[in-house]
Parts: C-alpha cells; sequence; structure tokens
C-alpha cells in the first residue's frame, strides 16, 4: 500500500513510517521544513514539502493521487497559539479531506484527540484545540465519499509501547504511549471494516490486532 501522512515529522507520524516501511508498505511523509526530509528518509518513509497552511486542494490532491491512504497526523503543537488550532488542525484537516475526495482516496484516517467536540465551551487555547478538532472531525464525517476512521487517543506519553491497548467508542481517559498509537493506526490502516468509526484509545489489555478486530464491522 501507499500511505500518505500529513504531519510527516510527527512524533506519531515518525513512529508510523517506521512501521508501515518495515512491513513493506511505502510511507509519504508531508512535511513543512525541508530540514526534516532527512528524518523522514531515516524512518524509511518518502519525504515531500507541502505547507498545508499555503497550500492548494489541487496541490494537496497532486500528492494523494495513487495512494491507498490518507492519514491526517499534523498538529499545531502544545506550544502554538489559538490561531494555529484553527489554521493546522482544523482547516488542514479539512483541506487533506478535500484533496483526498478530489484525488478518489477513500480511505482516510484522523489523529484526533479525546475530548474533541465541536460544541467545546471555554477561551483557554486548548479549548480552542478541543473545539477545531471536534470541527474537523464532524467534517470528515460529513463526506460521504470517504471510508474514514476517526482515531482519538487519550493522554499521549513518551513511554515504550506495550502493544496492550483498549479501543471502544469510548474508553474513558487514561494514558497510551505513541508507540502504541501507531501501532493501532497500522492496523487500522490495514482494516477498512473500521470505516465510519470514530474510536477512543487508552493503554489496556487487548493486543493491538485483537483490539482492531473487535472494532472492525461495528
Amino acid at each position: 500500500m501507499r500511505i500518505v501522512i500529513a504531519g510527516g515529522h510527527g512524533q506519531i507520524a515518525l513512529r508510523l513510517e517506521r512501521l508501515l516501511a518495515a512491513r513493506g508498505d511505502e510511507a509519504v511523509g508531508l512535511i513543512r521544513k525541508p530540514e526534516q526530509a532527512d528524518d523522514l528518509r531515516r524512518a524509511g518513509a518518502e519525504p515531500v514539502v507541502l505547507d498545508l497552511e499555503s497550500a492548494t486542494v489541487e496541490e494537496v490532491a497532486e500528492r494523494l493521487r495513487g495512494a491507498d491512504a490518507a492519514v491526517f497526523a499534523a498538529g499545531a503543537g502544545p506550544g502554538s497559539g489559538a490561531d494555529r488550532k484553527e489554521t493546522v488542525d482544523k482547516a488542514a484537516a479539512i483541506l487533506l479531506a478535500d484533496a483526498a475526495v478530489r484525488a478518489g482516496v477513500r480511505r482516510f484516517l484522523v489523529v484526533s484527540s479525546m475530548g474533541a467536540d465541536p460544541a467545546h465551551e471555554g477561551d483557554e487555547v486548548f479549548d480552542v484545540y478541543l473545539r477545531a478538532k471536534g470541527e474537523a472531525d464532524a467534517y470528515v464525517r460529513g463526506l460521504d465519499a470517504l471510508d474514514w476512521t476517526i482515531l482519538r487517543p487519550g493522554q499521549l506519553t513518551d513511554d515504550a509501547g506495550t502493544g496492550l491497548v483498549r479501543l471502544e467508542a469510548h474508553t474513558g481517559r487514561g494514558p497510551v504511549p505513541r508507540d502504541d498509537v501507531a501501532a493501532v493506526l497500522a492496523e487500522l490502516v490495514d482494516t477498512p471494516a473500521t470505516a465510519g468509526l470514530t474510536l477512543e484509545l487508552i493503554g489496556g489489555s487487548a493486543p493491538v490486532s485483537v483490539a482492531v478486530k473487535s472494532v472492525a464491522g461495528n
């Protein structure tokens, strides 16, 4: 499979690229800065420089053509202000979704956030973030041309992955290693029967492949 990942230099994306490359898939990472390219190559991915905050739908669609799946794993990052939550976490996700439709790429995965909600209230930056993610998720869910799956991890950690997770429509809050988020994404890409699901993810007791199979087709 050829899988295009937006936010290709992100912590989850780099882990996902390594997993995809290791199993023989072709991972393509969209990055904003040319100096990030070597990190992607070391992960086994093909780097493509494309700024989702300034690109057109057609420019993004051009990079997606011929792909089997697209993954939105971009984020403005914890140090960014409210404006970039709107331009990256919301607008860039919508842009990638529209480009996937135009390019005919049906399989579409979103790395969202637990608590994402377009009706979330509050004026702090994190409130803006949860609203932006919720609005992006709602937009993607409205696109019939996509076989979408939205993944909402709990509190992300840099602990070594255990390969054991809890993946359900509602899990309640909890931590999850970025390693395990990437492993679940790799499994979801390969499991089109999870299309149409919004799933929460935390650490748990089920092996990743078992957890994904158990929600597939629900």
